[in-house]
């Protein structure tokens, strides 16, 4: 057991081989660290967040994917878990990339279009009633030329998508809760 707020090795991310090595070779070495991946006390996986040359945020990545960025020498570890080492590397907290990543593009215009991107920006709240919504239903039906955008979808649960059906909200008497918008980059962040 850790204190509390500190990580600890988990093995049930191990590959096939019962000595934590990728193939299942009975002689095959043991490598200690290499086939873990680091979960919080409450045994969530860690992320670790990803910053460009210039300090400024990019993304989060799994640890794993990030050890794969140190091997690769694409990144350096800008802050890591103090006495934690994963072979010759220190367990990172904060990847800093090596060289610079030009971002306007991604920030220039809103995110594109998803079902998933839908379930988030309504918070999987469903526009008609407000309980657990886990489908998108189309306000201007798709059989009626409606399309997948931002401002012609909202999250909803299955009843009232089923109860809804290929009508608009108001023929179906089914009033939305909110008008539906194009989201910024801020509604995704983590």
């Amino acid at each position: 057991m850790t204190a509390p707020g500190r990580l600890r090795l988990d093995a049930s991310s191990r590959l096939a081989g019962g000595n934590g090595h990728p193939h299942n070779g009975a002689h095959s070495p043991s490598y200690p660290g290499t086939f873990f991946e680091y979960r919080s006390e409450k045994g969530d996986p860690v992320d670790v967040l990803v910053l460009n040359a210039d300090l400024g945020p990019l993304h989060r990545v799994s640890f794993r994917h990030a050890m794969r960025m140190l091997v690769r020498r694409v990144a350096e570890v800008h802050e890591a878990h103090p006495g934690r080492l994963v072979g010759p590397y220190p367990a990172p907290r904060v990847l800093r990339l090596v060289t610079y990543v030009v971002t306007r593009w991604r920030h220039s215009r809103g995110p594109a279009w998803s079902r998933p991107g839908v379930l988030v920006r309504d918070g999987r709240c469903c526009g008609y009633c407000g309980r657990q919504a886990s489908t998108v239903d189309h306000v201007l039906p798709r059989s009626r030329g409606g399309a997948n955008t931002w401002t012609n979808t909202v999250a909803a649960c299955g009843p009232c998508n089923h109860r809804k059906g290929d009508r608009t909200p108001s023929e179906a008497r089914m009033p939305l809760r909110f008008v539906p918008a194009v989201p910024t980059w801020s509604v995704f962040a983590v």
